[in-house]
């Protein structure tokens, strides 16, 4: 799927009607969808718990926290890539505080243009973030199966004497002859021994 065909879901936490109504211009619904908004910390927290976003935005001030510690814990906790806006005179040090844990920050007031091509910042940290996961399943993916492997030649040292490559042997001989995965034939001699 092509990043133009992708929809991401977004989270906008501001209690500001004004930049609700202007980013909300920017986020069409064939691009963004579900977009939700909260008015504060407390709300953004039971919504992230109900389900994931693709993105979170977070305008700060908000009326009970100023956001950074939310911004955090949502950049480390889950897939969500989060933007954080605040004001000019606190950039810099807010900056510090947050890019180690990959959260982006954005200076306001802030242009349309300039809203744009963060948006498209986060699309990316996002497409990235969907690799490193896709990457994650497949070697816990892996690894289960040579658990599974392992425990079937264990199985196959106890019950036929074999020795550890004999078994291994086995295990790889019986897959390639039926042309089945050796998860499946460790499965097999998992079953029949149990």
């Amino acid at each position: 799927m092509s990043l133009k065909e992708r929809v991401y879901s977004v989270l906008i936490v501001s209690a500001a009607e004004s930049f609700n109504d202007a980013l909300s211009v920017l986020l069409p619904n064939s691009k963004y969808s579900p977009t939700h908004f909260v008015s504060n910390i407390s709300t953004a927290k039971r919504v992230l718990a109900e389900r994931a976003f693709d993105f979170v935005i977070i305008n700060s001030p908000l009326p009970d926290d100023v956001g950074t510690r939310f911004a955090i814990d949502t950049a480390n906790s889950n897939e969500s890539v989060v933007l954080l806006m605040v004001r000019t005179e606190l950039q810099a040090e807010i900056y510090d505080k947050v890019a180690e844990h990959g959260v982006f920050v954005l200076s306001k007031p802030t242009s349309k243009p300039t809203m744009t091509i963060a948006l498209s910042w986060l699309s990316s940290a996002r497409e990235k973030l969907r690799k490193t996961e896709k990457k994650k399943l497949s070697i816990e993916e892996k690894m289960e199966e040579i658990r599974i492997v392992n425990r079937a030649k264990w199985i196959l040292i106890r019950e036929l004497k074999l020795d550890e490559p004999e078994a291994h042997r086995y295990i790889e001989k019986q897959a390639m002859d039926r042309c089945i995965s050796k998860r499946i034939v460790a499965e097999e001699i998992i079953g029949s021994s149990e």
